[in-house]
């Protein structure tokens, strides 16, 4: 309890140097333009922030903090659930621009997190109910208009937000960022347990929350790769994608920006999501790692993605033409070029290049990456040795990246043949633009039941420098020893192989993000007829 306290208190103390520290609002606006028109143009004046308890499900405390325009009216609301190991302090930035824009705004740190009370319910049906009092409370206690109700957040704050719009018809408008449709895959993405971002899960519950017995016990039985049923089970509840027909029934207008290289989430899960939607909807991808493309706006700096949230509340809620429903409704940034904009996701690449394995030479231990898949042929990898080809650390390595600008890059020599398969491509005279989900299919002989292997797609210039375009692991779990095939698809990506430089592949069997199920001292033998799909613009 002590606990809870002081961390209440100094959360308190914080947002009020925060509030103290804001700049004076622009000129006021009369109450009756206030709502339809403020959003879009000047700041309104706002009622400072108040910090307030609002009751959950079975009467667990959620703190909670209100800011709102502070003229008389009715103003559309927006609803912000706490990101995982946050708390509702975490918007008050992006809240205190918000109400200037004319919005009453909530902001609440989930149940078992913070000072909330309860246990943490990882975006289950508690949570659920929980965001339906929230939205309860504040047609209750402020001028939020009930036919113009948003939610929006970060990471866990965005998958309760497009959950919760399963749920309540009432919220017609989500902004997901850095979010999750599908929670299945985010842990299991091609039969491979995710083992960096489970643990850093894990890490911020034990230290910032109550995580109880269910989540305590799903997480144990996750490291130790037990009672996987029950685990996915358990996921599909908290996913989205489980919901996709009551979203689409209710037809809330729904934003979701997310990174090329999101550890956490990755984003193959989010296009299929967003194919399947019916109603309003955006899709925005960006460089960057898990919320690392909305970062500098939770400070309240100029930000692209909350920019975009903007202008969406502001269609969708302010009763204000902002355009944004007009223009191409796919809006990705590549890697290494400017941004752009697609009617729809399977317009990004004009065609899908086939690029074959060949034969491993003997005196560079590279094969080619290109032509028709050729036959005859077999590369046999140690099944527990790692290589200098790998992803990287979960958040760090790709949010670097997209604050650089720079890939994450190895220098391709230093990858040990014996213990990787390369392959690569001739040296192209104009530029390979790749835009969408490069596919690879191995073929493999002779190989154990159980088994992993983990596929890099790299830039390779003439130096010997390879910078890593996208990567994604892969597992299969059978009954007996044998040939297989497995297909993997890579981490949709945005990038263009300047020209002169070769497209490479490396193939390895261990990476630390993820958890393995090689057998220790057992091998993995890649053979002829394997080749990678590589869509082009």
């Amino acid at each position: 309890m002590a606990k809870r306290l002081s961390v209440r208190l100094l959360s308190v103390l914080a947002a009020a140097a925060l509030t103290a520290a804001a700049p004076a609002t622009a000129t006021p606006a009369t109450a009756a333009s206030v709502p339809a028109a403020a959003s879009a143009t000047s700041a309104v004046p706002t009622t400072g922030f108040r910090f307030v308890d609002i009751a959950g499900s079975g009467g667990v405390v959620l703190k909670a903090n209100v800011i709102a325009p502070s003229a008389a009216g009715r103003y559309p609301a927006i609803v912000f659930p706490a990101s995982w190991g946050l708390n509702d302090l975490e918007y008050i930035a992006q809240a205190r621009t918000l109400a200037g824009r004319g919005y009453v705004v909530v902001s609440y740190t989930p149940r078992g997190w913070w000072a909330s009370g309860g246990e943490i319910d990882t975006a289950g049906p508690k949570d659920m109910a929980d965001l339906s009092a929230v939205i309860d409370w504040a047609l209750s206690n402020t001028a939020a208009d009930p036919s113009r109700i948003g939610a929006a957040g970060i990471s866990y704050g965005a998958g309760i937000s497009l959950l919760g719009s399963a749920f309540d018809p009432r919220i017609r408008a989500v902004v997901m960022m850095s979010g999750w449709t599908d929670l299945v895959y985010s842990l299991y993405g091609d039969q491979t347990r995710h083992q960096q971002s489970a643990g850093l899960l894990q890490l911020a519950a034990g230290l910032l929350g109550n995580a109880g017995p269910d989540l305590s016990g799903k997480l144990a039985d996750f490291n130790a790769n037990r009672n996987i049923p029950q685990i996915m089970a358990w996921a599909g509840v908290r996913s989205a994608a489980t919901y996709l027909d009551a979203i689409n029934a209710n037809r809330p207008a729904v934003l979701i920006a997310n990174s090329w290289g999101d550890s956490i989430f990755p984003p193959n899960q989010l296009v299929d999501f967003y194919g399947r939607l019916a109603g309003p909807k955006r899709l925005e991808l960006r460089p960057g790692d898990h919320a690392i493309a909305e970062l500098t706006g939770v400070i309240g700096l100029p930000n692209e993605v909350w920019a975009s949230a903007y202008r969406w509340f502001d269609q969708y809620l302010a009763g204000v033409d902002t355009g944004i429903g007009s223009e191409p409704p796919v809006l990705v940034k590549p890697h290494n070029a400017a941004s752009e904009s697609y009617a729809a996701w399977s317009s990004l690449s004009g065609s899908v290049r086939r690029y074959g394995l060949g034969q491993i030479r003997w005196w560079d231990g590279t094969g080619l990456l290109g032509g028709s898949p050729s036959t005859g042929w077999s590369k046999t990898l140690p099944s527990d040795l790692n290589t200098t080809a790998d992803g990287g650390v979960v958040l760090l390595t790709n949010g670097a990246a997209a604050l650089t600008g720079i890939l994450p890059q190895i220098w391709l020599p230093t990858v040990d043949r014996l213990r990787a398969g390369v392959w690569a491509s001739d040296r192209p005279s104009t530029v390979q633009r790749i835009r969408g989900v490069p596919k690879v299919h191995l073929n493999l002989t002779g190989t154990a039941a159980q088994g992993t292997l983990v596929a890099y797609l790299y830039d390779l210039d003439g130096a010997g420098n390879a910078k890593l375009i996208t990567h994604a692991p892969v597992s299969w779990q059978g009954t007996a020893t044998g040939s297989r095939s497995v297909d993997v698809s890579l981490s949709a990506t945005a990038y263009d192989v300047p020209a002169g430089h070769s497209l490479t592949l490396v193939v390895d069997t261990t990476d630390p993000l993820y958890y393995d199920a090689n057998t220790l001292g057992g091998s993995v033998t890649v053979a002829g007829g394997s080749y990678v799909d590589v869509p082009l613009r």
